[in-house]
């Protein structure tokens, strides 16, 4: 895997560019998901009426349909290519753009419109966003205009789509499939899946377009359209269909296909258009699921700018069709059906420009007021007062009683060593595959170890302070010798196992499930030897000390053993594979620190004989 480069200050916690494990010749399965419910319901919507009309005998409906929802899969197949490969060409350089150049509104609003323009979503744009907020890369108001921005840039899609080229898609399939199946590097690859996600595109329109050409004398359906040019009616079911499929584009396609048959007017498109506008917000309201309070403002101000710009816009819906006539081109010669055929995709095409352009700088002087309205629709929660964690078993009253005080000291790093165990168990999961939040959710667990190591180094020297027996006294610098090995075992994984999950995320390593499961048993031993080292400290349990001591052979073979697996794929030339041996080989490392603080911790409850009493390193 190559090691991406480090563009402006955006976190690698928020690169959006890698791919879905759920992705089919890149169509994502929630989007095919959606596809499939929209034409289930289209069908059973429309079958008594199609069952009950005779005029209905003439068109093949099965052929129809293979071809209207196979070319919709095709141009939708398309944009994805075309979209992965315009983020794998520029993606991260449009990550740097979006992080630094969105200092005023309008040029936040020019930032959108090209970035969106460039990745041919303005869903990802938003994505993006909601990861700059909630990282604080981006003030809520700077977001708001590249939301404006993002709204411009995605209508480049439907000018796109417009132009008759569908004779010539593929010309440009045969193209792109050549660069990518004779290209030496990457880029030439990438532009050869650029090129043919294009072909597919006008490809798929061109299926889509012919499937519906039937319907041009179809009455039930032609008396639907004119239902459809209700604006109420089109907008819900655009917005609808957009919000299933994730996606504005392949609205768009589907109404300029539409169009290019005679079957929708002007007006109804408009209609359509704008609920797309209104559907794509979704994509943006799943993206802040789970985030901080700023994320989810990013989203209510999508839907608040999007859905007020539609709110405005539906009254004056003839009027914007008379605008876009006069400065649309004119298909002369021809009348009826045909005209509207040959006029109308163009004019669509222009209506979705006109209309965002118009409103985005309608709104932009008032950014700041939307990110407020935002704001106040999402408040900051009240403020609570952390939890601080406190000694359970630590009774000042019996440091006058000794032997209770030991006592109670063991008992309290018992629950010590339980907080360590469970921060153990947790960085499992978070340093070999967790993600930035996970590792640190992990580092904070720390927090609560070095509290508690403080008031049991306290308690114990407030104890030895004491007249104590010289047994007692060895007692304590004993329990105070565990506590710091605790502790810093703790300190191992705050530190230096979230260091390596985090390093992992930067350089987008990945696991593989043979060794993760050779780790996990790593951690498995480990983690059994920290818990019968707790419990020997705790109960005065000498014989879980002892298996703490006999562990040391299993867990050198073990060692053994993930060594030569780790020189194996070593030597597999994997991609990417010497970081990735690197990175596993510091888990193991520190893994093999915590078993050795691990004997430490048992060593207090080992009979002392000759052999016992020989350093660590003698051993």
């Amino acid at each position: 895997m190559t090691k991406p480069r480090k563009t402006g200050h955006v976190g690698p916690a928020y690169s959006m560019w890698s791919s879905s494990p759920d992705r089919l010749l890149g169509l994502d399965a929630k989007r095919l998901a959606g596809l499939l419910i929209v034409a289930l319901a289209v069908c059973l919507a429309a079958a008594p009426t199609l069952a009950a009309d005779q005029e209905s005998k003439g068109i093949d409906w099965f052929k129809m349909g293979m071809q209207l929802f196979g070319g919709l899969a095709i141009f939708l197949l398309g944009m994805e290519q075309m979209a992965d490969a315009l983020k794998k060409v520029a993606g991260h350089r449009m990550k740097a753009i979006l992080g630094k150049l969105t200092t005023s509104r309008i040029m936040g609003m020019m930032t959108g419109a090209f970035v969106t323009a460039i990745i041919q979503s303005s869903s990802v744009t938003t994505v993006m966003l909601v990861g700059f907020v909630t990282a604080g890369l981006m003030s809520l108001s700077q977001a708001v205009g590249v939301i404006f921005g993002a709204n411009i840039g995605t209508t480049v899609t439907a000018q796109i789509i417009a132009f008759k080229v569908t004779h010539y898609a593929l010309v440009l399939v045969a193209v792109g499939f050549a660069f990518v199946f004779t290209g030496k590097t990457n880029r030439v690859k990438q532009y050869g899946t650029l090129i043919m996600g294009l072909g597919l595109i006008f490809f798929g329109m061109g299926i889509m377009s012919t499937g519906m050409k039937p319907l041009r004398s179809f009455e039930p359906f032609i008396a639907l359209m004119q239902d459809v040019s209700a604006p109420a009616l089109g907008i819900l079911i655009a917005a609808a269909f957009t919000g299933l499929v994730q996606s504005s584009s392949a609205t768009t396609g589907v109404v300029i296909a539409m169009a290019s048959q005679g079957l929708i007017s002007l007006e109804g498109g408009i209609a359509l258009i704008m609920g797309a506008n209104i559907g794509t917000c979704v994509t943006a309201g799943l993206a802040a699921i789970g985030k901080p309070r700023e994320a989810v403002r990013v989203a209510v101000a999508h839907v608040t700018f999007n859905v007020a710009g539609v709110a405005v816009a539906v009254w004056f819906i003839p009027y914007i069709a008379d605008f876009v006539r006069t400065v649309s081109p004119v298909a002369e010669g021809l009348t009826g059906i045909d005209k509207l055929a040959a006029e109308t995709p163009r004019q669509i095409a222009n209506a979705h420009t006109a209309f965002n352009v118009f409103f985005s700088l309608l709104f932009l002087p008032a950014a700041g007021l939307v990110a407020r309205f935002a704001e106040m629709l999402v408040p900051d929660r009240p403020l609570v007062a952390p939890v601080v964690i406190e000694p359970k078993y630590l009774d000042k009253e019996l440091l006058s009683t000794p032997p209770l005080a030991l006592d109670r000291a063991r008992r309290e790093i018992g629950r010590f060593g339980g907080l360590a165990q469970q921060m153990l168990e947790a960085s499992q999961t978070a340093v070999i595959s967790g993600s930035q939040e996970d590792l640190n959710a992990l580092a904070a667990m720390d927090a609560d170890l070095d509290i508690l190591h403080g008031h049991i180094a306290h308690y114990l020297s407030d104890l030895s302070a004491r007249e104590l027996e010289t047994e007692e006294s060895d007692q304590v610098m004993e329990l105070l010798l565990v506590a710091n090995n605790i502790e810093t075992i703790g300190d191992i994984i705050e530190t230096n196992l979230v260091t390596i999950g985090r390093r992992r995320i930067q350089e987008e390593i990945t696991v593989s499930k043979p060794t993760e499961a050779v780790i996990l048993r790593y951690y498995n031993e480990v983690a059994v030897a920290l818990k019968e080292a707790v419990l020997a400290i705790q109960e005065e349990d000498q014989a879980a000390a002892l298996r703490v001591k006999a562990m040391k052979k299993s867990m050198a073979e073990l060692a053994e053993e993930t060594a030569r697996h780790e020189m194996e794929r070593l030597l597999a030339k994997e991609p990417n594979r010497l970081q990735t041996f690197t990175r596993e080989m510091e888990i193991i490392e520190n893994l093999s620190r915590i078993y050795r603080l691990c004997r430490k911790i048992a060593r207090v409850q080992w009979t002392q004989t000759p052999s016992d009493s020989l350093p660590e390193a003698a051993e």
